[in-house]
């Protein structure tokens, strides 16, 4: 059993963030919170810290039951941390989520989107 996991390493091993450079991005850029406090992605997490992380405008709060290093499967990976989000603010995600399952679409003839365009749309997604 690990005594101590790097941060960015947890976050996404528990399938918080997508790839493990979103989660070193998160926490480089502030987003990632231990006891108030920002932490550096080379943080050291324990188990049963709280961490505070803003994703997408919303305040998730997790606390840290097991660490693993290994990206797992959404079901091994569910264990790992317990949900400690206010119900207010699952609320607000689930408002928002709730009838945007449609895809963005492009004109038709358009074609796949270029590199610089691919940029522009993930920087539109990502503003907070």
């Amino acid at each position: 059993m690990l005594r101590k996991v790097r941060v960015d390493k947890w976050l996404w091993s528990v399938r918080i963030f997508k790839s493990r450079s979103m989660a070193t991005d998160a926490c480089k850029s502030g987003k990632v919170k231990i006891e108030e406090k920002n932490v550096k992605p080379s943080y050291l997490l324990q188990r049963g810290e709280i961490v505070h992380v803003r994703k997408n405008g919303f305040n998730m709060v997790y606390k840290a039951v097991d660490l693993i290093e290994k990206r797992v499967s959404a079901t091994l990976a569910q264990p790992c941390y317990e949900n400690l989000t206010p119900e207010d603010e699952l609320n607000k995600y689930n408002d928002w989520y709730i009838g945007k399952a449609k895809s963005e679409q492009r004109e038709k003839g358009a074609g796949r989107p270029t590199k610089k365009e691919r940029r522009r749309i993930d920087r539109f997604k990502d503003a907070d």
